[in-house]
């Protein structure tokens, strides 16, 4: 092969020429790719970093607060309840909460982490009481903080804490380990008094919030307003000792006085346990009522229930209480909270005389005492209706004072004085006794109203005459003696009161609420006229059973009958006032669907009612007089209505 060279020799360029070409092993277009890619790198890192650290940093530091603190929840007491004495009826104290961090238990020996937990778990299980074998799944299965047990009294957390600090001072291969233990402050709730006035008091849930009664409706008051601990954590999740801690303290809830005083309310409760029992009854409500300020002084449903365990069903259906579906058993559990006596609608019967009376007397159709006034033949027919309205005396009252018809709870003579009053006059005095509109009591489950027919000027004349004795229409139990309490409080409606007091327990500020008149709805004359015929009612008619010795007692039997096809049963009722002159306490009783032989209110709600009073009234200091009891030789004591 031929060759030739270009020579560089003495200054000059000898040039070489061959038949070998060497490339360029690098092209210009992969230089300027690589170029491109770095720079798109390095602008997406810029981007990047600007994104960070100007539209993303709040959050970031967001979460970097969060892994460098530790918070920590500071419960605030819930509020006391007490009756108007004083007298504890829903108390909290401190308790705590015990949690568990399983993230926090590390080590680099994975057999001493597992040999670990399970002491932990030992221990746990031994000092709370609590299933070993639990306790070391979760710990083994979960990846954040959970519940190991809540409301530890002192005693517990004392122990625990002790055998805590001797555990994780212990070293293993050199070295300590975190339990994952934390306490977190709570506040628990205590009923001394259990049962009584439950269904008013309520109950609070395990997270210490209302359920029902006072402690639901009151519960944003009773409640108060958490606090909290802020301080840095290493990162065992510990709290680094001497850093810098922010404080937040709790603000604790209201103390709350009811109306209620203990003292009645027992008396209350345990009369009416009796009748429940001893007439067969369903259920029954009690009500008593100051009627010159409005305040409740007793309130009682039986079957009631033990306010520290709110899901223990009590009453008849405990004994079908495994047949019952899931839905059935929450209704049970619900309907076993109510306070019946503010939210459950029923017919009043007679006692409903009282209203139509005072309407009467009111508009002048007719006085206390004229003779031949109403005649009782035993029934009475409407035009157009199939069947006649019976009197309970079925041979007839013949002719009666209008004293005389409340005495005898005379139904034909109330159809009658419901036809002159009418309608429309009716429905103006309902709405003034406040039949059509809550009563405003501080208690939850009131509906807006009573079930009336809607359409006043289509009411038929028979389906008044119903009306005018308490039938066919509901209202509730604190409508009825709130009605009644106005009449005993010379005509003036007042709006019923259950919470006397709350206090402040920070401050020591009290809040006091003060009697609420609604309107006047009668004259003094015709609410003294009224009490007068009541009166008569206990002393020489139906309500003979409800006399106490010593004390002079006005009242009106009841017994709504079930509507016709309808298997709602009886009710029986009774409605007091005593002293009759400058009235202390107003009481109504209601008995539910009694199963045994009597079923009228005379024959069961007044000598319940009796027996309260009989113990009430010298509590209370009422002064006994001289009082005749008369005999009422004249009643069929079976007939009483």
């Amino acid at each position: 092969m031929s060759k030739k060279k270009d020579i560089k020799s003495k200054g000059k360029i000898v040039k070489s020429k061959s038949d070998i070409n060497v490339p360029n092993t690098i092209s210009t277009f992969k230089v300027k790719a690589v170029l491109v890619v770095t720079l798109l790198i390095i602008i997406a890192l810029i981007c990047r970093l600007a994104f960070l650290q100007f539209i993303d940093s709040s959050h970031l530091q967001a979460l970097a607060t969060s892994q460098q603190t530790l918070t920590e929840t500071l419960s605030a007491k819930r509020g006391n309840i007490y009756d108007v004495t004083g007298e504890e009826l829903a108390i909290s104290y401190y308790t705590d909460r015990i949690y568990l961090n399983p993230s926090s238990i590390k080590h680099n020996n994975e057999e001493i982490v597992a040999n670990y937990k399970k002491m932990i778990a030992q221990g746990l299980a031994d000092i709370l009481e609590l299933n070993y074998d639990e306790i070391l799944e979760k710990i083994n299965t979960s990846k954040n903080r959970f519940l190991v047990a809540s409301d530890v009294v002192q005693e517990k957390v004392d122990e625990l804490t002790s055998w805590k600090e001797t555990l994780e001072s212990q070293k293993f291969e050199e070295k300590t380990i975190s339990t994952g233990i934390s306490f977190e402050e709570s506040s628990s709730r205590y009923y001394p008094y259990k049962n009584l006035a439950s269904t008013v008091i309520g109950s609070v849930g395990t997270d210490n919030q209302g359920l029902a009664g006072i402690e639901y409706s009151w519960d944003e008051l009773l409640r108060g307003t958490s606090g909290k601990s802020v301080s840095l954590k290493d990162a065992s999740q510990s709290e680094i000792v001497n850093s810098e801690q922010t404080y937040i303290a709790a603000e604790n809830g209201y103390d709350i006085n009811l109306t209620i005083d203990v003292n009645i309310q027992g008396i209350v409760e345990k009369y009416l346990a009796e009748a429940v029992a001893e007439y067969q009854c369903e259920s029954g409500s009690t009500i008593a009522m100051d009627p010159s300020t409005g305040k409740i002084l007793a309130m009682a449903d039986y079957p009631n229930y033990d306010c520290n365990s709110p899901y223990t069903i009590t009453g008849p259906v405990a004994e079908i209480w495994d047949t019952l579906s899931s839905q059935e058993k929450s209704n049970e559990i619900y309907k076993m909270w109510k306070p019946k006596a503010v939210t459950d609608l029923y017919e009043p019967g007679s006692v409903f005389k009282t209203i139509t009376a005072s309407i009467a007397l009111e508009e002048s159709i007719t006085g206390t005492d004229i003779e031949n006034n109403f005649n009782c033949t035993g029934s009475l027919y409407f035009e157009g209706e199939k069947r006649p309205i019976n009197c309970w005396k079925t041979a007839g009252h013949g002719s009666q004072t209008l004293r005389q018809a409340l005495e005898n709870s005379c139904n034909p003579a109330f159809m009658a004085l419901g036809q002159q009053i009418g309608a429309k006059t009716s429905y103006k005095y309902y709405e003034a006794f406040g039949f059509f509109d809550k009563t405003g009591i501080q208690l939850p489950g009131e509906p807006k109203s009573g079930i009336f027919y809607s359409d006043v000027d289509a009411i038929k004349p028979m389906e008044l005459a119903v009306m005018s004795f308490g039938q066919r229409f509901t209202i509730t139990p604190i409508q009825m003696i709130t009605a009644v309490s106005a009449i005993a409080n010379d005509g003036v409606l007042l709006q019923p009161q259950i919470v006397d007091k709350i206090t402040n327990t920070d401050t020591g500020e009290v809040t006091t609420f003060d009697t609420k008149v609604v309107r006047q709805v009668l004259s003094k004359e015709t609410a003294d006229n009224v009490a007068s015929m009541m009166e008569s009612v206990v002393y020489e008619g139906s309500g003979g059973r409800a006399k106490v010795e010593g004390y002079s007692i006005g009242g009106k039997t009841g017994t709504s009958e079930p509507i016709w096809g309808s298997n709602n049963g009886y009710i029986a009722s009774f409605v007091a006032i005593s002293p009759v002159e400058n009235t202390k306490i107003v009481l109504l009783v209601i008995l539910n669907n009694p199963a045994g032989k009597l079923h009228n209110g005379g024959q069961i709600a007044a000598p319940t009612a009796s027996k309260m009073l009989s113990e009430i009234l010298p509590y209370m200091g009422v002064e006994s007089g001289n009082k005749d009891d008369g005999n009422n030789s004249n009643m069929n004591i079976n007939d009483l209505y």
